[in-house]
C-alpha cells in the first residue's frame, strides 16, 4: 500500500508580469495603460519545478538569493497559485514566512494571538486553548496586553513564531526562522522545530545556512533561477551547489535562458 507524498509539485511555474519601466504614481501608471505605451516583461520565479516531499521528510531548500526559494514557500502556503503546472500539499500547514505580516501593531498582543490564528484557519476556541502555551513560549506575558506597536522587531517575531508553531500541523513552511529573537530564544525555535520534525512532522527549510541544512535534513534541492539544479541527499546537493554555484563560469551556462 502506498501513500501520497505530503508536498507534490508537478511542473510549477509562476511567472510575474512586471512593468519595463518604474511608474512613480498611479495617475502616470492610468495615462500610459489608457495610451497603450504601457509595456510589460515576464519574470518566470519558478520554471517547470517538479519534486515530491514525503510525511515526515524535512526537504533543505537552497540557492542564491533570487533564486525562487521564497516564492516556492508561498506556492507551498497556498499563498500564491502557480501560473502553470500544480502544487498539491496534503495536511495542516503552518507557514512560518516573514514572522509578523498579519499582525496589526494597533491590537495588542493578545489580540493579535487569535487574529494571527484566525489567518492560519485555526478557531477561536482553539486558539483560546493554546494561548497560555503561546504566551510561556514567547516570553511576553508582561507585554500581552500592550499595542504590538510598542513592541521592538524581535518581540514581533517571537510572538509570530511562538503563535505558527503552537497550533496543531502536519506541515512547516520555514523561510529563514532559525535565529528568530536572541541567543536563547533561537535555541528554544531550533528545539521546537527539531522535536516537530523527530515527531514525523514534514518540514520545508529554505536556508543559507548550509550546515543547519546538512544537520536538519537527510535531503535537499537547489534552486537556481527557479530552475532545480539539484535533488537528493543533503551533503551531496549542498556539495554540486558550492562547486557549481561559486564557479566562474557557471552562470554563463543560463545566458539567455
Amino acid at each position: 500500500m502506498t501513500t501520497s507524498p505530503a508536498i507534490e509539485f508537478c511542473n510549477v511555474t509562476m511567472r510575474y508580469r512586471l512593468p519595463d519601466r518604474r511608474i512613480p504614481t498611479l495617475k502616470e501608471w492610468a495615462i500610459q495603460r489608457l495610451t497603450a505605451k504601457l509595456r510589460y516583461n515576464d519574470f518566470l520565479a519558478l520554471q517547470d519545478v517538479t519534486f515530491t516531499a514525503d510525511g515526515g521528510e524535512t526537504l533543505g531548500i537552497i540557492g542564491a538569493n533570487g533564486a525562487g526559494k521564497s516564492t516556492l514557500l508561498r506556492v507551498a502556503a497556498g499563498i500564491l497559485a502557480p501560473s502553470a503546472g500544480e502544487a498539491v500539499v496534503r495536511g495542516r500547514v503552518a507557514p512560518i514566512i516573514e514572522l509578523g505580516t498579519g499582525f496589526d501593531p494597533e491590537l495588542s498582543g493578545r489580540e493579535n494571538i487569535f487574529f494571527n490564528g484566525a489567518l492560519l484557519g485555526r478557531s477561536r476556541a482553539e486558539m483560546r486553548r493554546r494561548f497560555d502555551e503561546i504566551v510561556e513560549f514567547s516570553a511576553l506575558a508582561n507585554f500581552i496586553d500592550m499595542p504590538l506597536r510598542t513592541y521592538s522587531t524581535g518581540m514581533v517575531a517571537r510572538l509570530a513564531f511562538s503563535v505558527a508553531t503552537t497550533v496543531d500541523a502536519d506541515i512547516y513552511l520555514l523561510d529563514e526562522v532559525l535565529s528568530v529573537g536572541d541567543e536563547s530564544f533561537g535555541m528554544r525555535c531550533q528545539e521546537r522545530i527539531e522535536r516537530f520534525r523527530r515527531d514525523g512532522g514534514t518540514i520545508l527549510l529554505v536556508s543559507h545556512n548550509l550546515p543547519t541544512v546538512e544537520r536538519l535534513c537527510r535531503q535537499a534541492l537547489w534552486l537556481h533561477e527557479g530552475r532545480v539544479m539539484a535533488r537528493g541527499p543533503a551533503p551531496e546537493v549542498v556539495g554540486q551547489y558550492h562547486a557549481g554555484a561559486f564557479s566562474p563560469s557557471f552562470a554563463g551556462r543560463f545566458e539567455g535562458g
